[in-house]
């Protein structure tokens, strides 16, 4: 599973999705619009909805939930807890999609950054193939590819 489009999707194992996306701003840009509320709502939406709710507790133990009401009039949540912080590096904590709550994932996204280039490496590990398979199986490579391209275009304006 290969885009053609700006971030590489790969499944390494049966239970896990790999995402690599090179973004044209220095890591503490790519990490602040990853992780503040407000800039979270300019690109998590993809282009598919409007975001209502983007909450972000950002310490080991605090919460995220982030809420989007898509264009077909349905309402899509998912939630977390932060397992990890290292500001501008890395970032572990769980993600649920509130209609599948049995369907956990633990995420790690690393933030490394060359020549005031940012390559973030996000592994999403669930806790079966099945499991992977439906999150793949939702469409998710095309609002992912979406969501950060708008994501860059958000770390490029805080230059």
């Amino acid at each position: 599973m290969t885009s053609s489009r700006s971030a590489t999707v790969t499944l390494p194992t049966d239970e896990q999705i790999l995402i690599t996306r090179e973004f044209d701003a220095p890591r503490h840009l790519v990490y602040e619009a990853w992780t503040t509320p407000e800039l979270v709502k300019r690109w998590w939406h993809a282009n598919r909805g409007e975001m209502t709710v983007a909450e972000i507790d950002l310490r080991v133990g605090g919460r995220w939930r982030y809420v989007m009401v898509a264009d077909g009039g349905f309402e899509v949540a998912f939630h977390g807890e932060y397992r990890e912080i290292v500001p501008n590096e890395r970032l572990v904590s769980t993600e649920v999609y509130e209609a599948m709550p049995d369907a956990q994932a633990l995420d790690t996204v690393t933030f490394a950054e060359e020549n005031g280039r940012t390559l973030a490496t996000l592994l999403v590990q669930h806790t079966s193939k099945e499991h992977r398979d439906a999150h793949v199986g939702s469409g998710m490579e095309d609002g992912l590819q979406d969501a950060l391209d708008l994501l860059e275009q958000v770390a490029v304006s805080l230059r």
